[in-house]
């Protein structure tokens, strides 16, 4: 039989809701200005991002706009959140979800230092919607991140 909380119980529990209410808060805030964050070391202002399982992919492409038809590169940052690794190695591709094909080339991955990698010879051979797709490379697993554009 359920019994009644006392009065005493009642306010530290609800005391203890408060506390947690804040802490997801402040984490929330901190996961948000990390993000915001990522790519500020490629010095680009208007860099894209593809975020999720704990991390943060911030990405520019050179020469930019993407154009279809036009090889590029991208510069990009991986960020973690707070206690999580950094990759070992990092993947880059990018497909056309609707035309069920990726690119006719593949890109080469080159670490630039700790986060940091550049990836080129890359060419999205048809304008359209692309999605770029960053496989993470971590202990044991593989994390997915993936951003669409439209490509002119």
């Amino acid at each position: 039989m359920a019994q009644r909380r006392s009065g005493a119980a009642r306010r530290l529990a609800e005391e203890d809701v408060r506390h947690l209410l804040a802490v997801a808060t402040l984490l929330a805030a901190a996961g948000a200005q990390a993000s915001d964050d990522c790519g500020a070391m490629l010095q680009a202002p208007h860099a894209m991002r593809a975020q999720g399982q704990g991390y943060t992919v911030a990405f520019v492409p050179q020469p930019a706009p993407l154009a279809s038809g036009r090889h590029f590169a991208l510069d990009v940052a991986v960020c973690a959140a707070p206690g999580a690794a950094l990759p070992k190695s990092l993947r880059v591709d990018a497909d056309m979800p609707a035309h069920r094909h990726g690119m006719n080339y593949r890109a080469t991955v080159a670490a630039r230092d700790a986060g940091r990698y550049r990836a080129e010879g890359l060419m999205l051979h048809m304008p359209g919607r692309w999605r770029f797709i960053f496989d993470l490379a971590l202990d044991g697993r593989v994390a997915r991140l993936t951003h669409e554009v439209d490509v002119p």
